[in-house]
């Protein structure tokens, strides 16, 4: 959801005098920016989004990681992941088996 400048952006006495309705704004899918004498101090967003900014920081972090392995040559090829895939599952089998028993 795009910002309204004019709308989501408010002083830190709003939110004091008023947070029952930021509570509503947020739980809306609306952001909203808390300012302090004149400069942005917070940025109050509600838990979905929080979550989805998370998982998309631990996949950014995933995906910076990967590049560094790729530049240090540290790869497996496609028949080496699938052989690892492959013996994971058959690992996980046995597994169950043995509980079972």
């Amino acid at each position: 959801m795009s910002m309204n400048l004019k709308r989501d952006i408010k002083p830190i006495t709003y939110l004091k005098n008023r947070t029952t309705d930021v509570v509503q704004e947020v739980s809306e899918g609306r952001t909203v920016v808390i300012t302090q004498n004149g400069e942005a101090k917070m940025v109050i967003i509600g838990v979905e989004e929080y979550d989805r900014l998370q998982s998309a920081l631990a996949l950014l972090k995933i995906v910076q990681h990967s590049e560094a392995d790729v530049k240090r040559r540290r790869t497996l090829s496609q028949e080496q992941v699938f052989e690892r895939i492959e013996s994971i599952i058959e690992e996980e089998k046995r597994q169950k088996v043995r509980r079972a028993d």
